[in-house]
């Protein structure tokens, strides 16, 4: 597969470097020369190095940050910005959210004494005589019982006054006379939820932080809430960058499918992101730097230009509007030179390379941290799983690579090139290799990708 913004796509081979990975190389080894690294020999798989798209380099630039860390500076680069205020969301629209405000009990839970069963509410010993007409649930409150008497009683009706127990119905019979006579004791208060059994009225019934599951909207639907205080969504915008990009068809004519377009919107969205806009600019500096200055939005994406071409716009643009450069490129294969810029002071940009692995990279290395932490979601714990098979590594650099979980293992996944999505679109985590590779049965951490089922860390849109 072609890279969306590059020119000239990877081989299949991921042994073949593709022009931006030599381009990037050459910058790589006078980085490592200048840092008293060995040059990562040639054709070494962990070698690979997509260089974002269009030719250059920028040898110049101080070193890549180390993949943890480029993490926590993403994460800790969110919490620098003015507070978001929480916003009002109805309960259709709270799914994923993370509650800003405690949920208190409105009400007390039940808020009458309710019957927990179908069957018959009795009052005092059998045999009890029966009222002809019975109890439904939503009805007004019924006639108090007297003693010796039993009504008809649907679970989820309101228990009459001066009830003893509640009999299932499997549990009673009637006699000829129309007397009903347990078949099986019925203790004081049995299947009786009495009012207030869940909660009092002003019970905290779930803290500030707390993650909004189908569990909590029912939770509060049950305690009368119509709406819910909680943190924001983030905002994102998209800009597709590259003047090659076909939105329909069949490449041709040296030019190629849009892949990322399509894939950023959905990504972001199973992270808890809102999806602004996605616009399509081309290879155009003025446009870049008018849609960057213009957006309002908590976090804008490019996908490629990000190296140091002719048409490579990212860079000059980000110096242009007096950006802080946060991270400028990061030691993991692919994506390489992914950079996170804070371009207002509540406003950051992520810098996506164009090739669609290499961007998939970008987005769980520099977005999902710090959409994470604008949305108040906790960390998802890490977890490792033993390799299936061994995986090469790059000398000093983190390698992310598609993998399948198959009962207790990871699988690796073939066509993991830079510019491969074949691997990424069956794949249910990325494996975490470390500089040096990773052993056949070596315990490795992953990083779950939102959607898989087989995921610890389900995200909720």
């Amino acid at each position: 597969m072609t890279a969306p913004g590059t020119r000239a796509g990877a081989s299949a081979d991921t042994d073949d470097l593709d022009v931006e990975e030599a381009l990037a190389l050459v910058r790589e080894r006078k980085d490592d020369s200048a840092a008293g690294h060995p040059p990562a020999p040639r054709g070494d798989h962990g070698s690979e190095h997509q260089g974002d798209h269009r030719g250059g380099h920028r040898g110049d630039r101080h070193q890549a940050t180390a993949w943890p860390r480029a993490r926590d500076v993403a994460a800790r680069a969110a919490r620098s910005g003015p507070r978001r205020p929480p916003v009002s969301v109805a309960l259709a629209d709270a799914l994923g959210l993370v509650l800003a405000a405690p949920l208190d009990a409105l009400t007390d839970l039940p808020s009458f004494d309710t019957s927990a069963m179908d069957g018959w509410a009795v009052s005092g010993p059998a045999p009890w005589r029966v009222r002809d007409e019975g109890i439904l649930a939503g009805h007004a409150q019924p006639d108090p019982l007297t003693d010796g008497e039993a009504v008809r009683i649907a679970t989820g009706a309101r228990v009459p006054a001066e009830t003893t127990a509640v009999l299932r119905s499997e549990h009673g019979r009637l006699d000829a006379k129309g007397r009903l006579h347990p078949t099986r004791d019925a203790g004081h208060g049995q299947d009786i939820r009495p009012r207030g059994q869940e909660c009092r009225t002003g019970d905290q019934l779930l803290p500030v932080g707390t993650l909004v599951t189908p569990a909590v909207l029912g939770l509060a639907a049950a305690a009368g809430y119509d709406t819910l205080t909680a943190v924001p969504r983030p905002r994102v915008e998209v800009l597709v960058l590259g003047d090659e990009l076909l939105t329909e068809g069949q490449p041709h004519d040296g030019l190629i499918r849009d892949a990322l377009g399509p894939m950023l919107p959905p990504w972001l969205r199973a992270m808890g992101a809102e999806v602004t806009a996605v616009r399509r600019l081309g290879d155009d500096a003025k446009a870049l730097q008018t849609a960057v200055t213009g957006s309002t939005a908590d976090l804008v994406i490019t996908t490629g230009g990000t190296a140091a071409g002719p048409v490579d716009h990212v860079h000059p643009t980000l110096e242009r509007i007096g950006a802080e450069l946060l991270v400028d490129g990061v030691k993991v294969r692919p994506g390489h030179p992914m950079l996170l810029a804070r371009t207002k002071e509540d406003q950051h940009l992520v810098g996506l390379p164009g090739n669609p692995l290499a961007a998939v990279s970008g987005l769980l290395t520099l977005a999902e941290p710090l959409l994470r932490t604008l949305a108040a979601h906790p960390a998802p714990e890490p977890y490792t799983l033993p390799l299936k098979e061994a995986v090469h590594g790059h000398p000093y650099d983190t390698r992310l690579v598609p993998v399948v979980l198959r009962g207790d293992d990871a699988v690796p996944l073939h066509y993991n090139g830079p510019a491969m999505l074949r691997g990424i679109a069956a794949a249910d985590a990325l494996a975490v290799v470390p500089p040096g590779g990773a052993r056949q049965g070596e315990e490795t951490e992953l990083l779950d990708l939102p959607w898989a089922a087989a995921g610890i860390g389900v995200c909720f849109t």
